[in-house]
């Protein structure tokens, strides 16, 4: 059993309700974490925090004097920061040619240059070594159409962590990343709830369905366990997905066609 007693964590990205981060941060707190919650809305980061038992601060991950304040405040307070995670992530599905420059300047500030700010954060206050996990994507691996600029900004931040793993490995700390494939999650619930839509994905999983936040927060508490011998690298809790692939645009269309006509038969 992993106790993380008198461990400090930051979890940012949990200020959506019952999200990966929200799932991550209450199995790290009854785990015997400190846990201290981020995001940007401070309402639901304030009844996470009172229900965990942990603190809330609100952060903009894209701000390098947000992520510094949580960082430095959290070392200020509890003496260093064991643990930090990141599951922010903005799930832009959009037609190539209809990405904006702005969608593409708001995608590299949240997936790469915030995780960058992490980084140097970690850095400054892991002062006893600690364990750094970065939420990515099995898109990354397992391409998926209209789906480029998020590909692209996760498997940028991937190459940080594995940059940081080597370089800073001689300081304690390890680095990973967590690469989920398609999570019943509130990111994704609409797309979830389309007739036919998850059969068309589950197929390719050989576990025979996709994830839950459950799945991938058992994954990150695995990896903050001071006896977990790894780092820089990338576990892939997609129930084996990375074995196969997403499906083609032909094959959603085609399963949640079937799905539509057998819920409205003529």
């Amino acid at each position: 059993m992993t106790d993380l007693s008198g461990k400090t964590a930051i979890v940012i990205g949990a200020a959506g309700e019952h999200n990966m981060g929200q799932v991550i941060a209450r199995l790290l707190a009854g785990a015997g974490a400190k846990v201290i919650v981020s995001g940007r809305k401070r309402e639901p980061l304030d009844a996470l925090a009172a229900e965990i038992g942990g603190e809330a601060v609100t952060c903009d991950l894209t701000s390098r004097a947000d992520v510094d304040a949580l960082f430095d405040g959290a070392a200020a307070r509890h003496g260093s920061v064991d643990i930090a995670i990141n599951a922010t992530g903005w799930g832009l599905m959009k037609s190539w040619a209809d990405v904006t420059d702005d969608d593409l300047a708001q995608m590299v500030a949240l997936q790469f240059t915030g995780v960058h700010h992490m980084l140097n954060a970690c850095l400054r206050t892991m002062t006893s070594g600690g364990s750094v996990i970065q939420i990515s994507s099995a898109t990354t691996q397992c391409l998926i159409y209209d789906h480029a600029a998020y590909i692209g900004t996760k498997a940028g931040s991937e190459a940080l962590i594995r940059c940081f793993a080597n370089q800073y490995g001689p300081n304690g700390i390890r680095a990973n990343i967590v690469s989920p494939g398609l999570t019943a999650t509130p990111m994704a619930a609409s797309a979830v709830a389309t007739p036919g839509l998850e059969a068309a994905f589950a197929k390719e999983y050989p576990l025979g369905r996709i994830g839950t936040a459950d799945d991938i927060a058992h994954t990150v508490l695995w990896l903050c366990d001071d006896r977990t011998f790894v780092t820089g690298q990338n576990i892939h809790a997609n129930g084996g997905l990375t074995l196969r692939r997403n499906p083609r645009p032909e094959e959603i269309g085609a399963s949640v066609g079937a799905a539509m006509a057998a819920l409205n038969p003529q």
